[in-house]
């Protein structure tokens, strides 16, 4: 399959996927979204056992596309179910996915960006990556990450990054569990190659069975929660917090918040 936002290399047993929007910061877009998805459809499909997620540029991924908040403004409740929905599906593929996935995170990994970091079952690191969960800072929620998040991390952390909305080094986020592995950036991709040659070492039908077992156990909670999280990442772009967040994001001002 031929892709605009991503680059997609399958070489015997590793495949590896580049978000090429260099000149975008990695931004997530709605094809970037249904890209990875597919890529994913087309890896799962392959003779490939692991899978580097990687970005290229300075940047992993620093969230959500510029042009894609714009949109949000004047779309339609239906159009946010739609939208939430999506990002939800994209959220859970990749926590899901049945061959071990790894995260070389190259730069910053921002909102949508932190998630697809660290929702991988590795997340490998350069000391220079940030991380955080922005999205109250422009009067937006993290109501899907937080479905992952909480089973990633303590709640009490979980909560810290959620409700500050704060960036976080690549060592914090080591050591709150977000991250596995800490390497410099001219050793990013031969350490998640060496974690993939160790995966790659084991028993391909221990490795899916063990992963699935594990998604297994949270499944359903999960998509109990993950619902919920749809609904409200939908309403809260019909608030006025969130048009004045989008607004003030845009426009590179401080935000006048109403509570509303």
């Amino acid at each position: 399959m031929a892709y605009n936002t991503l680059k997609l290399e399958i070489s015997g047993d590793i495949a590896t996927i580049t978000l090429n929007r260099p000149e975008k910061r990695n931004a997530i877009s709605t094809e970037m979204m249904e890209d990875i998805l597919g890529a994913l459809g087309e890896i799962e499909m392959s003779a490939a056992r692991v899978v580097i997620l990687t970005g290229a540029g300075r940047a992993f991924c620093s969230g959500m596309d510029l042009e894609a908040l714009k949109a949000l403004a004047t779309q339609s409740p239906m159009d946010n179910l739609e939208d939430s929905r999506r990002l939800a599906r994209l959220f859970r593929r990749i926590w899901s996915f049945p061959k071990t996935t790894i995260a070389a995170v190259n730069g910053a990994a921002i909102a949508g960006g932190c998630g697809i970091a660290t929702l991988c079952d590795f997340t490998v690191s350069v000391p220079e990556a940030k991380f955080g969960y922005t999205e109250v800072r422009i009067g937006f929620i993290p109501a899907l990450v937080s479905v992952f998040l909480t089973r990633q991390i303590s709640e009490k952390y979980a909560r810290d990054l959620l409700l500050t909305g704060r960036i976080i080094e690549a060592a914090e986020a080591q050591r709150l569990g977000l991250v596995t592995q800490i390497v410099p950036a001219e050793e990013l991709m031969a350490a998640a190659q060496k974690l993939a040659g160790i995966l790659l070492a084991c028993s391909p039908t221990s490795l899916l069975k063990t992963k699935k077992l594990l998604c297994d156990f949270a499944a359903a909670e999960l998509d109990r929660e993950l619902e919920l999280a749809i609904v409200e990442n939908a309403q809260i772009r019909s608030t006025a917090d969130f048009r004045e967040g989008l607004s003030s994001f845009l426009e590179k001002r401080s935000p006048r918040w109403g509570g509303k």
